[in-house]
């Protein structure tokens, strides 16, 4: 395709709405100021274009797309949490007919992967994240510990921390609100996952069955998760008792070192305990954008992601809200920047990171049901092989619906 150098091709001018998470926690970086300078640049060099943001929550943004689309007034582009349903609706353009190929060519090859439908790429990777083990500096060195690299090294290490009367040894936030990535978390470092080689959900695997009654005998049941059962202990509550130094180790994303500095907790990261040895692969997060094709602006629409995606504009809004870049060129630039230090333990673990099988239109309900049942895999009395069990049967269900 022909991708516009200029303006709106000397037709008349062309808006363009534009609907997008916020990644700020305060108005002072609130998302709209980086959307607000990006497009004041853009349209200063494309005179017939114009760029409508609208900025929403987390809690908000999904279901305002969802709204607009069922209201039969989609936005042109939408940078949310999920895009496969649209696609498989045949609502969105495909990622090539939009970029020019070397920006389409930038992204993290998994990462475009994880963005494709039947092996065409719809979802087009914005903001990513790794996870790690952090853990308190402090709390270790008073119980004489070293950072573990097996499930019986941090079990070791929990019981010592209790011994030591810290409140939670290790944090497992299997609550609601993100039980999704922490069960993952555990289920790749068991050499397991949602899904096979194949892509079929295998949620209750004779691997992750084994990692959930782990978890179940020798953490929780000894003790060494803390005062609140797993499954009511959501990942926000977790971070703060970090924050706090009240936990000696938990799975965290980048976000955790901030709140972690701001109240001066020393905390050490090392990569995700496996069972016998280091995870072979972490989990990775990303968050998408996408473009509606009901409107047109085909070519407006690709010229502008091609700005979005340069190397400036990547690193700028990874660096303001601690996120790992989605491109191999601003991948580059920070993994050898002095400035991006604290990312590079969440950057060195990006390639071999597996993400939610965010292609499949069923996840959305699988993920629901992880949130809301998980939990009772590890509670007194619970049976991680019913429960993984009763997950697997909402996926084929899913799956088969589709």
């Amino acid at each position: 395709m022909g991708v516009l150098g200029g303006c709106g091709g000397g037709s008349s001018d062309v808006t363009l709405k534009l609907v997008a998470a916020d990644y700020g926690d305060s108005a002072a970086n609130s998302s709209k100021k980086y959307w607000a300078d990006l497009v004041e640049r853009y349209e200063a060099d494309h005179p017939g274009v114009t760029v409508d943001v609208s900025v929403y929550s987390w809690t908000d943004v999904d279901r305002k797309v969802k709204e607009m689309v069922d209201a039969g007034d989609p936005p042109d582009l939408a940078q949310i949490g999920a895009y496969a349903d649209y696609a498989a609706d045949g609502m969105l353009y495909k990622a090539g007919d939009l970029l020019s190929i070397p920006v389409q060519a930038d992204f993290l090859s998994h990462l475009s992967t994880a963005g494709e439908v039947n092996g065409i790429q719809y979802g087009m990777p914005f903001a990513s994240s790794t996870r790690v083990l952090f853990y308190n500096k402090e709390l270790f060195a008073e119980a004489g510990l070293t950072p573990p690299t097996t499930w019986e090294e941090l079990a070791a290490n929990a019981e010592a921390l209790k011994a030591e009367g810290v409140k939670y040894p290790y944090a497992l936030p299997l609550g609601p609100e993100e039980a999704q990535a922490e069960t993952m978390q555990w289920l790749l470092s068991g050499e397991g996952g949602y899904t096979d080689l194949m892509g079929t959900y295998s949620i209750d695997s004779v691997e992750n069955v084994e990692t959930f009654n782990w978890l179940k005998n020798e953490l929780v049941g000894k003790g060494l998760t803390g005062p609140v059962a797993p499954g009511r202990l959501n990942r926000a509550e977790a971070f703060a008792a970090f924050a706090a130094g009240d936990v000696g180790m938990l799975n965290g994303h980048p976000s955790l070192m901030e709140m972690a500095e701001k109240k001066g907790v020393e905390y050490g990261m090392v990569p995700t305990p496996g069972a016998d040895g280091e995870s072979r692969s972490t989990l990775g997060v990303a968050d998408w954008m996408m473009a509606f094709s009901k409107n047109g602006h085909r070519d407006e629409v690709g010229d502008f992601l091609d700005f979005v995606y340069s190397e400036k504009n990547v690193v700028d809004f990874s660096r303001e809200y601690n996120l790992l870049p989605v491109t191999n060129s601003a991948s580059r630039t920070m993994s050898a920047s002095a400035q991006d230090k604290d990312l590079k333990p969440f950057l060195d673990q990006l390639p071999t990171s597996e993400l939610y099988p965010v292609g499949s239109t069923s996840w959305a309900a699988v993920s629901a049901k992880i949130k809301k049942e998980i939990g009772k895999a590890v509670a007194p009395g619970g049976s991680p092989a019913g429960v993984l069990g009763g997950i697997q049967a909402t996926a084929t269900r899913a799956e088969s619906a589709q």
